[in-house]
């Protein structure tokens, strides 16, 4: 897939295309239906299809002081994208210029311009231009004076309320990892690589392997079963992410367990889905007590970890 960033001197094999625009965090059921009907335009019309997105996210560059809870980072949500089979993603990027921009400019400037637009998409909450005073209406007017089309695309829904991102989030914060997985059509996962920690677990038996993840994740503080990724072999795991209350009580780590596994994994990237929450954050009288409970985990997780028939 072609990663296009900037809207200026736009390839040819992106322009006059269709395309969507969003942020795309998480990529779910929401997402893909607004893709699915992306893809099915481009094809009637034997078009290019591709989604723009910006980076940072819009809420990161006007509140940076506040840290968003980001579901797929931007390599892992190109990963995605690329497997929804789009011919490219425009990673645009969001500076003072593209915030200052209203939403006219943005039209003229970015979308006839600079990708000549054959036929638009847009979820329909979609709003852009400075002050979001560009939705879907004005589009719709702009594309019958500018000559491309436009779709606005009705929400995606579980029969109640509307796939989301903040949803999706929300259940994540209250560790509901299934039903984040329902709106995504896959488990939550996180990757990153694997760096030293302070060599706690292997003391008491269980080795971990340890991510950094980026301040604003608010994943609910505890214990989980979990599938590790590594060199594209599944591992059954179980995994903790919480501040490590029994001892130093400080950042939020995520460390992981992986049962038969005997490799070095130091510097090596994995993935790991959350398949189910098992239990909360606590602290414990010592390492015996803390050693004993990590058998409880283990055997609770295998519970929950038949490799073969998880489905999210």
């Amino acid at each position: 897939m072609l990663v296009v960033r900037s809207f200026n001197d736009v390839p040819a094999a992106a322009r006059g295309a269709v395309m969507t625009i969003g942020n795309f965090d998480g990529v779910h059921r929401g997402h893909q239906a607004v893709i699915g009907t992306m893809r099915r335009l481009a094809s009637a019309l034997a078009a290019p299809c591709g989604a723009m997105l910006f980076e940072p996210h819009p809420r990161v560059y006007f509140e940076p002081q506040r840290p968003l809870f980001t579901l797929t980072p931007l390599p892992y949500r190109l990963e995605l994208l690329a497997a929804l089979k789009l011919d490219f993603t425009a990673v645009i990027p969001f500076d003072a210029a593209l915030a200052a921009m209203t939403a006219g400019d943005f039209i003229d400037s970015v979308l006839v311009d600079g990708f000549a637009i054959r036929q638009l998409v847009v979820g329909y909450d979609f709003n852009f231009g400075k002050g979001r005073t560009g939705d879907g209406s004005l589009l719709e007017a702009e594309g019958l004076r500018r000559g491309f089309g436009v779709t606005v695309q009705r929400p995606e829904h579980d029969g109640a309320t509307a796939y989301s991102s903040s949803r999706i989030r929300e259940a994540l914060k209250a560790g509901e990892v299934a039903e984040a997985a329902r709106q995504l059509g896959r488990w939550w996962r996180i990757q990153g690589i694997v760096i030293s920690g302070a060599g706690r677990g292997a003391g008491l038996g269980y080795p971990t392997a340890n991510i950094a993840l980026p301040p604003g994740t608010g994943l609910l503080h505890g214990i989980y079963a979990t599938r590790v990724w590594v060199d594209g072999n599944a591992h059954r795991a179980v995994s903790y992410f919480g501040k490590r209350p029994s001892f130093d009580d400080g950042n939020a780590i995520f460390e992981t367990f992986l049962m038969e596994y005997d490799g070095n994994l130091y510097g090596k990237h994995i993935g790991v889905d959350l398949i189910a929450f098992i239990r909360g954050d606590r602290n414990f009288a010592d390492a015996k007590a803390l050693s004993t409970q990590m058998e409880y985990d283990v055997a609770e997780a295998i519970r929950h970890l038949n490799i073969d028939a998880l489905r999210p």
